[in-house]
């Protein structure tokens, strides 16, 4: 059975374009889910619902591969879930069936290609740290206990009267966590 899904992101957009084409492609009007809602929006019911109705054999047809997901990655892992339900993927502009050998192969290639573009980003990303620790450049988030704080924390903590952690960590506008993890380390 085809099963179509379409897809428009925002309410001023008009779903019928799609839905004739897959009207036209073979599938039933009563078996086609709709999402007007962003494409990065994890939360699709349309989308949700159609992956619960099809059953193995069946084949979830779109009008364009970017009606299903917003990037290659995300699309490659939809589509790689089917095929593990054994259910085929139909894009009518790409004209990609992956019910047919050709059709898994253009998608093997596409997938292949993500890949590659995520281990050369991995890659770059790895070297432009390296480089950036060899400058002598630290990463993450600035901490908030600077020694201004610290000197402060020792001088309200050694102080007769007797302030707790708690009110030391409130009156620094630290957690507990952060002071004890610098109580512990040397000053540098």
């Amino acid at each position: 059975m085809l099963v179509g899904y379409a897809r428009v992101s925002t309410l001023d957009q008009n779903l019928d374009l799609q839905r004739d084409a897959l009207v036209a492609a073979g599938c039933s009007p009563d078996r086609i889910y709709t999402d007007q809602a962003s494409g990065k929006n994890t939360e699709r019911p349309g989308l949700r619902e159609a992956m619960a109705f099809l059953r193995p054999g069946d084949t979830l047809v779109v009008w364009k591969l970017d009606r299903l997901g917003r990037s290659l990655t995300d699309l490659i892992e939809l589509v790689q879930g089917l095929a593990a339900r054994d259910i085929g993927f139909r894009s009518l502009q790409e004209q990609i069936d992956t019910t047919t050998s050709g059709g898994k192969l253009v998608f093997h290639i596409f997938a292949a290609l993500a890949e590659f573009e995520r281990d050369i980003i991995r890659e770059r990303t790895h070297a432009g740290l390296a480089a950036a620790r060899a400058r002598g450049k630290r990463g993450g988030r600035p901490t908030k206990m600077t020694e201004k704080k610290r000197a402060a924390a020792t001088e309200l903590l050694a102080d007769p009267q007797g302030k707790s952690v708690r009110e030391v960590c409130n009156a620094l506008g630290i957690s507990r966590a952060t002071f004890y993890r610098h109580r512990k380390e040397p000053t540098q």
